[in-house]
């Protein structure tokens, strides 16, 4: 195959997953949907996940009103069937990536602009999902990381697109697999952390909710619990990249470990935010709404500085020009090697 066509089997592939993530969400609607009108009486709403089919909590209780079998077998159905749906599209969006590592010449990792950032950290996000779902049970999480990746996705194709290019000298070094790796997986986290930080703000608003999405979710002792273990996944890997492989790849390419470039600014500012988080949950015994909202600035510090920053910054030697159709990395002049490193924090 040439280059072109390795392109075309990208982008094939990119329309193919997000169909495949859309019949999966139609999968888990269906799925919450069967039980929108089943009580749950208050305190049993959140038992664990894996006790039940399709994996949402179902009423049990000497007051509950229960579900009928066909019900049952009908939401455990579409339960597994969103989930397989949703492997699917993860295994058809790395083949989306590889594609578009390969139409590149000479051949590289795909992380050289927005774009390609955005399609792995949708992948990743969709991925832990997958492996997490049942050590976490995340059954619950279905419609909202779903929801989540085919927005994202629908921004990197409608407004991030760029055409594959080689990559630019700063970029093409080892540690730009060491260094987005790490951050990718890092976002990965804290993004369903962030997500199941929200969940817990809704969920604790209305604790004794009966009927509906909301009085299925979780306790939100056991929201709080699994956002927790997600930040304290992602806090030691996002150090890892934004104080080891950055700084080391930083001086690498510009001879000096920080540069106060705003993307490194903020890439500091969101570690300083989740370490106060993992902080105060520690030691100060931090719990429930007030760690909830602060995981949730964690995160918009986070997305800020992957988008806000190539957008609203015109100093930063990270950034990438913001959409299609013209996504142009800064020139590499001679003497300023590091003029355009990757686009993370």
């Amino acid at each position: 195959m040439n280059d072109a066509a390795w392109e075309s089997l990208s982008n094939q592939a990119v329309a193919a997953c997000g169909l495949v993530y859309f019949l999966a969400l139609l999968a888990h609607l269906v799925e919450w949907a069967s039980l929108r009108k089943v009580p749950v009486a208050a305190g049993t709403a959140s038992m664990s996940s894996a006790d039940v089919p399709g994996g949402i909590a179902i009423a049990t209780g000497p007051d509950d009103v229960g579900v009928d079998e066909p019900t049952a077998r009908r939401t455990a159905m579409f339960g597994r069937l969103g989930y397989l749906l949703t492997c699917v599209a993860v295994g058809i969006q790395l083949v989306a990536l590889v594609a578009r590592g390969m139409a590149a010449d000479p051949n590289r990792v795909p992380w050289g602009n927005m774009y390609e950032f955005t399609l792995t950290g949708t992948f990743v996000v969709a991925l832990l999902y997958v492996v997490l779902y049942r050590r976490l049970n995340l059954a619950w999480m279905a419609p909202v990381v779903l929801t989540f990746v085919l927005a994202v996705l629908m921004v990197a194709v409608l407004w991030l697109y760029a055409p594959v290019a080689p990559l630019t000298e700063a970029l093409s070094s080892y540690w730009l697999v060491i260094h987005v790796v790490s951050a990718i997986i890092a976002t990965g986290a804290f993004t369903l952390g962030g997500i199941t930080s929200a969940l817990y703000l809704v969920k604790a608003r209305r604790p004794d909710k009966t009927t509906g999405y909301v009085a299925r979710l979780p306790k939100p002792e056991v929201l709080d619990r699994v956002s927790y273990r997600l930040h304290a996944f992602g806090f030691p890997v996002w150090t890892f990249a934004v104080l080891i492989t950055g700084p080391i790849w930083a001086h690498q390419a510009w001879s000096s470990y920080w540069n106060w470039d705003p993307k490194e600014v903020w890439a500091f500012i969101t570690w300083v935010v989740y370490a106060a988080y993992l902080h105060a949950r520690t030691t100060a015994g931090w719990k429930g709404r007030n760690a909830a909202i602060l995981a949730l600035v964690g995160t918009a510090t986070l997305w800020f500085n992957f988008i806000g920053i190539n957008y609203f910054s015109s100093t930063s030697q990270h950034s990438y020009a913001g959409g299609a159709p013209a996504l142009v990395t800064a020139e590499v002049t001679p003497g300023e090697t590091g003029s355009s490193a990757a686009q993370v924090g």
